[in-house]
């Protein structure tokens, strides 16, 4: 199943959470969230909603498959 053309900060956070990783901690421009030793960055909370094009970036940065992400 692709993924939604975009996301809310909110539920970015809700998922990433339900997967085991924890944060969003504040570090330079950006806050991140981390797993162990690995640490991704997410975009700063406003009020746009996330596309398609960055939450694809995101979760491959992290090694989230789209399926693993649609099944939370």
């Amino acid at each position: 199943m692709p993924l939604p053309k975009q996301t809310s900060h909110h539920d970015l956070l809700r998922k990433f959470r339900s997967l085991g990783w924890t944060g969003p901690f504040s570090g330079g421009k950006h806050p991140f969230m981390r797993k162990g030793k690995q640490k991704v960055h997410i975009p700063n909370p406003d009020s746009k909603p996330i596309g398609q094009g960055l939450l694809n970036e995101i979760l491959r940065q992290a090694g989230i498959s789209e399926d693993d992400w649609e099944n939370v």
